[in-house]
């Protein structure tokens, strides 16, 4: 019973992230994502048939008590064929992608041939225990030989793509990740055939001393599995968790320049609500996308003077990109208040103001680093800094509008 429960935890999760990969497929796809899908969806089969109860059901439903076994194996060598294919995409050498992962493609596909060819051939008998295969199956010539193919080939998939992890260098921090996990996962579940192995060959020859040494192999490859599933999924979840976190801190930024200034801005009536688990970086882009816009629209309203202020103001020893950060966000402050004083003076729309210079702060930043400077502003816009910045400078435009009461808003 608890084996089951573990193999379909394991099933479950290996279909949940092949759900989730299928759904980046469908947004962009690639071969890479491609293999994912089928790697993750293939090994939550294979975890569901390789539980005892899946396993029970199969030979209910075929007849042959042992008959699971094959789409298991031939499963089990497909999922990590496809994870090796994945790691030659990434791997840089002197020969072609495509004439290694056609080779070795070939080469799988003669192991899984031959594999199936002598499974059929194999006269099983007597009930069967899922866990337990490999060694009372063992003294039959065609399943030794089925056994020996399906250890070499894992042993040839495993070690390869734990080389290749190693020999990659991938530009992109993500795939970094990824590959030093998945590579130490390959270690892992090598553990499984060092295990099976010696248990296969001693039952072989009649002696099943090391049975037990065989059945903890699997531990092996439940370990590497997650190490796995880890490796595929730990850089997604942590940018998608970053994503999710800066459009909440996003949420003060926009409401300030796009639900205060003009919800035309906005993309649709719901942009105000963010995206709670699909879709995030979707969301995300288009949010800093509607703030850039209402902040070009603000831009007539800006003064360069609350800039000035917060520089005047500071007293402390603060890092250049936050004073920047500090500048931008008193200066959309001062100019939405201005817009909004404006409109709420006139009937048509708001008519710019004169005689201030249009300034922002980091207005020349690469689009890349866009992301993080708009989040540092949405950090800053309730400083105290720029709160008196903005309330100083306002107070001092108003001393002057007194002293020159005919002087154009």
């Amino acid at each position: 019973m608890a084996t089951t429960v573990v193999y379909l935890i394991m099933a479950a999760m290996y279909l949940l992230i092949g759900g989730w990969k299928g759904l980046a497929f469908r947004r962009e796809p690639s071969l890479t994502l491609a293999l994912m899908v089928g790697a993750f969806l293939l090994g939550g089969l294979v975890y569901a048939t390789a539980s005892p109860a899946g396993y029970r059901l199969v030979g209910d439903l075929t007849g042959q008590p042992w008959a699971a076994t094959l789409p298991i194996y031939v499963g089990l060598l497909l999922c990590f064929a496809s994870m090796h294919i994945l790691t030659l995409l990434w791997t840089p050498s002197p020969v072609t992608p495509r004439h290694r992962v056609l080779g070795w493609s070939a080469a799988y596909g003669v192991a899984v041939t031959m594999m199936t060819w002598m499974f059929l051939r194999a006269p099983l008998e007597g009930p069967a225990d899922p866990m337990r295969f490999n060694t009372e199956q063992a003294d039959d010539p065609s399943a030794f030989i089925f056994l020996t193919i399906m250890l070499a080939t894992l042993s040839c998939a495993t070690v390869n793509t734990f080389r290749c992890g190693r020999r990659a260098k991938p530009d992109d921090p993500g795939i970094v990740h990824a590959l030093s996990w998945f590579g130490g996962s390959m270690l892992v579940t090598a553990g499984y055939v060092i295990c099976s192995a010696p248990a296969v060959i001693a039952a072989a020859l009649g002696y099943h001393q090391l049975d037990e040494v065989g059945v903890a192999g699997a531990g092996f490859g439940i370990l590497g599995s997650l190490g796995t599933c880890y490796g595929m999924t730990g850089a997604a979840t942590t940018a998608w968790l970053r994503e999710r976190r800066d459009i909440r801190l996003l949420q003060p930024l926009w409401n300030l320049v796009v639900r205060d200034v003009d919800q035309r801005f906005a993309f649709s009536p719901t942009s105000a609500e963010p995206p709670r688990w699909v879709n995030v970086r979707f969301g995300l882009h288009r949010r800093i996308i509607e703030i850039l816009d209402g902040i070009r629209a603000l831009r007539s309203w800006s003064d360069e003077g609350v800039g000035r202020a917060v520089t005047d103001l500071n007293t402390e020893s603060i890092a250049e990109r936050d004073l920047e950060a500090m500048k931008t966000a008193a200066i959309l402050r001062d100019a939405v208040m201005r817009y909004r004083d404006s409109a709420a003076s006139m009937q048509t729309m708001p008519t710019p103001p004169t005689g201030t210079s249009p300034y922002f702060p980091g207005a020349d930043i690469e689009a890349r680093d866009e992301r993080a400077r708009l989040v540092r502003v949405a950090r800053f816009l309730k400083h105290p800094l720029v709160l008196r910045a903005v309330e100083d400078t306002a107070r001092n435009r108003e001393a002057l509008l007194s002293a020159a009461p005919g002087q154009e808003h």
